[in-house]
């Protein structure tokens, strides 16, 4: 599609370039507004978006940076219900432009006053309220009243009150008083009798009838058309098939209420304006008021679009459209345009966070049929593929002790023992009524967080309870089980001590990868094997595994491409092997669900731009990021559908709303409200955990925020650890407790309440020989609280040179350091000494940059008025925001 200066309206110059992240839920953020005057698009002052008026149309631009680093833009053309027909004419063709300006892969959307898409109303929580005549005269009075129908529900009467409560900050200054009428209530009540004198007297309403008006031209017939030459011809065929799609042309698909406009990627301005009006046409001469037009780009298209064809293979290559992209800016910016808002913007790098304390008390189950068995301390982060275990991990929250309880499942392991696994921690969350967190993991699809409680995880092949055992038994299969004196290989990976694995795989070549480091035993030889693609840290961490698996053995180290014989042997001779690293699921922008499950039927609604307040005490929700799913429960939902929260998880990724091919062995969480822990509220730009200490259902607990009961600041409970499963005490006797620091042998142990200092001075006196004896011991770079646990008679022998040692080291201490001389630039205490910048010679594309200044932290330079402005919060509130959210806004500023 050809682009030129003349097919760009100068308002939408620079259109698209401020993005902000999808998690940043900040409302009016990345929204561009204009104003159809006099046939062509005016900008709209950001005061003043929002505001929409009855007699006018406006083109609405939402631009989010995704994860992945590239912009997504919508583009909503809004049409009031008193607008011209040319004014709305306008709208649309402006609004074909901007997408072409774009790059030509936004989804457009026709909103009509009264009939708008979720999306667009999200972008202007809690409403939009147009105007007539520009006097906002029906905010004037003292008193708002709410009326509850007697077939509304909680949800909407709840959500009702937020409207209110925009009314009274708004248009009242937060200073009026607000009643709420109940459907039926007679006169003899005061704020009753107020409101019904508005109407004359009270008078019974009658029930909803259905007429002409209400009609929802909703059909599961879906209607095809070719747009040609302004014409709509029907194109036939049993089903619909992506294969019926030209690149060469437009299409219209109209499903009742959904109509849609399908653009190749080839087609020219006009002939997506043309295919555009015909449309229009097409819903204004059956007067279908409430239908929503939307239009797509080839190669771009929204799930809703695709899930109505019977099947859709996608041939479209995306890339091929990067490239469009970039010749579409390179053209404009020949011409004088500022483009660099259309060029895709790089990925962050992101640090892969856990969210969770590491420094929590941790309870291990082996399933063994309908048992459960509990391992010792130093058995808990080792597990066999043909087993199921369930976990109980407390820790110290942000306000409270959580608990989360888990299970995983072995790729090996019976269907039986899965089921009696998550029977078993379902009735412990059941049995400390539902706080705690619960998890349901398979193996190889481990989320961080679990990988951060186990730490030093490994798992081995077979499995020794009875439900593996009878399992190879019936089907005469040969039992692989891990023997510690057989032939073994692992492959070890992780990000660190504190996250780090040993995988048992198959003894042959093929099972090795150079992106990886090996560990490979039979009896008493044992090797190491480093890839020519591994790491450092991959290295680290062999030598921290041998300690777990071989300890007290030498080694032989082997290098990819100079190993010995012996070691080939063992391996059963040379072969092909990957060199490609292994990669997770990756994490996607998160969406919000609602639920209904009935009948085990499972439906689901989108709510888009989504925050705290969405989520309803009455109701089950579920945030899915892809690699994970999360259900959160109300606290007011019946007990009946608490106990179906797994369930209704499982149900979600069998549903697939998003079409996004998630594995049905995902992670799924189930997150009690008032329990929620920071690796679900990660998710939300900002999170009250007061809200859920409110008595009543939702609408009772938004009445008392309304009318300025507010909300309570909860009592900050104390830290305790609950009682575990069973009676047992969660924290376990000294013969299985476990300290939490990592360690490089299992004699050297970290306990709790002395300083990282101490116990770095204590780790000098450890014992050498424990160590294998090809390597010399690692040198310490950091010290992980956790350790494998000791055996306290090991350590008795070094108790007095390190008493003897620690106590000059204590009075060293008393000394206070000499502090590094840091520039003052570097000091997040001292920011507000800090020069202030424009944010034009701030940013990284400036043409006259400022210098000496720490470009880690450009953002700390602009003036608190600019900051706000540019980031919608203060400093503070910026500086309180995980470090990897920080920088997600300072690359959509252009910042970072």
């Amino acid at each position: 599609m050809s682009v030129s200066m003349r097919d760009l309206d100068p308002a939408f110059q620079g259109a698209g370039q401020k993005a902000y992240p999808s998690l940043s839920n900040l409302l009016l953020h990345g929204i561009e507004v204009w104003r159809i005057e006099n046939f062509s698009p005016a900008p709209i002052p950001k005061s003043s978006i929002g505001k929409f008026f009855t007699g006018d149309s406006y083109i609405v631009l939402k631009t989010t940076a995704l994860k992945t680093g590239a912009l997504r833009h919508d583009i909503h053309y809004w049409l009031g219900k008193d607008t011209s027909q040319d004014e709305a004419g306008t709208a649309a063709v402006k609004t074909v432009e901007l997408d072409a300006a774009l790059g030509g892969r936004a989804v457009q959307y026709r909103e009509v006053q009264g009939h708008e898409t979720e999306k667009f109303l999200s972008y202007f929580k809690p409403c939009i309220i147009p105007q007539e005549g520009g006097v906002a005269s029906g905010f004037k009075h003292s008193k708002i009243f709410q009326f509850n129908g007697s077939n509304s529900s909680i949800q909407e009467r709840a959500k009702a009150l937020e409207v209110v409560q925009y009314i009274k900050d708004t248009y009242h200054d937060g200073t009026c008083e607000v009643a709420t009428v109940e459907d039926g209530r007679l006169m003899a009540d005061a704020d009753s009798g107020e409101f019904w004198g508005f109407f004359g007297g009270f008078a019974p309403l009658p029930r909803k009838t259905a007429n002409e008006e209400d009609k929802t031209y909703t059909s599961d017939i879906k209607k095809l058309f070719c747009a040609e030459k302004g014409q709509a011809n029907p194109v036939e065929g049993d089903s619909l098939k992506r294969e019926m799609l030209d690149t060469s042309k437009c299409y219209i698909l109209d499903c009742g209420l959904e109509v849609f406009v399908w653009m190749g990627r080839t087609t020219s301005l006009d002939d997506r304006k043309v295919a555009s009006g015909a449309t229009e046409e097409m819903i204004r001469s059956s007067e279908r008021p409430k239908s929503q037009m939307i239009r797509i780009i080839e190669g771009f298209e929204t799930v809703t679009f695709r899930s109505k064809f019977d099947t859709w293979a996608q041939v479209t290559n995306t890339t091929v459209s990067e490239d469009g992209r970039g010749r579409v800016a390179a053209l404009l910016q020949r011409q004088g345009v500022n483009v660099r808002g259309l060029m895709k913007a790089a990925p962050p790098k992101e640090e892969i966070q856990a969210f969770i304390d590491c420094t929590g008390n941790l309870q291990v189950w082996r399933v063994n049929g309908q048992q459960k068995i509990l391992l010792q301390a130093a058995d808990h982060s080792k597990f066999y593929s043909g087993d199921c275990y369930v976990f109980q991990y407390s820790y110290p929250g942000e306000e409270k002790e959580e608990v989360l309880i888990g299970t995983w499942f072995g790729k090996q392991s019976v269907e039986e023992e899965r089921a009696s696994a998550v029977s078993m921690a379902s009735k412990m969350v059941e049995s400390m009524k539902f706080v705690p967190a619960q998890a349901r993991i398979y193996e190889g699809k481990e989320p961080v967080q679990f990988f951060v409680i186990m730490q030093s995880f490994i798992v081995f092949k077979g499995g020794i309870s009875s439900g593996y055992k009878k399992y190879i038994a019936e089907k005469e299969v040969g039992d692989d089980t891990y023997n510690e004196n057989g032939l073994a290989l692992f492959r070890i990976q992780g990000s660190g001590p504190e996250n780090m694995q040993a995988i048992q795989v198959d003894p042959v070549a093929s099972s090795l990868n150079s992106s990886y480091c090996y560990i490979l035993h039979n009896d008493s030889s044992v090797f190491t094997w480093t890839g020519n693609l591994a790491t450092s840290t991959d290295q680290e961490l062999v030598e921290r595994q041998l300690d777990l698996i071989k300890p007290n053995l030498q080694t032989r180290a082997q290098k990819e491409g100079s190993e010995s014989d012996q070691f080939w042997e063992l391996l059963g001779g040379k072969t092909e092997y990957s060199s490609q690293k292994l990669t997770k699921e990756p994490e996607s922008d998160p969406h919000l669900f609602s639920c209904t499950f009935t009948k085990e039927i499972l439906k689901v609604t989108e709510i888009y731009n989504f925050t705290q307040d969405d989520l309803m005490t009455e109701d089950i929700f579920i945030v899915d990021c892809h690699s994970e799913i999360f259900v959160w429960v109300g606290q007011e939902v019946v007990p009946k559908n608490k106990l179906q929260a797994l369930t209704i998880g499982e149900k979600f990724i069998e549903k697939d709303s998003l079409l996004e091919k998630l594995s049905p062995e995902a992670p799924i969480y189930v997150i009690m409200e008032g329990g929620e822990p920071s690796f679900f509220t990660r998710f939300f730009t900002s999170w009250d955990s007061s809200k859920s200490a409110m008595h009543g259902n939702s609408f009772q607990r938004k009445l008392r925020i309304v009318k300025n009961v507010g909300t309570p600041v909860a009592e900050k409970p104390k830290r305790r650890t609950p009682a575990s499963y069973g009676g047992r005490a969660s924290v376990p006797d000294k013969s299985q407790q476990r300290s939490r620091s990592m360690s490089f042998s299992p004699d050297r142990v970290r306990v709790r309440g002395r300083s990282p200092a101490f116990n770095a001075l204590a780790a000098t006196f450890e014992s050498q020989n424990a160590r294998n004896l090809s390597t010399p011991p690692p040198v310490v770079r950091k010290l992980y609280p956790r350790s494998v646990t000791p055996d306290s008679s090991k350590l008795a022998p070094k108790s007095s040179a390190i008493s003897s040692r620690s106590a000059l080291f204590e009075q060293q201490l008393k000394t206070p350091p000499q502090e590094p001389s840091i520039p003052k630039s570097l000091k997040v205490e001292d920011e507000e000494d800090l020069p202030a910048y424009p944010y034009e010679r701030l940013k990284t594309t400036s043409a006259d940059p400022i210098s000496d200044i720490d470009v880690t932290r450009r953002e700390a330079y602009l003036s608190s008025e600019e900051f706000k402005e540019k980031f919608g919060m203060t400093k503070e509130a910026f500086y309180k925001l995980p470090k990897w959210k920080q920088n997600k806004f300072k690359m959509a500023v252009q910042l970072f």
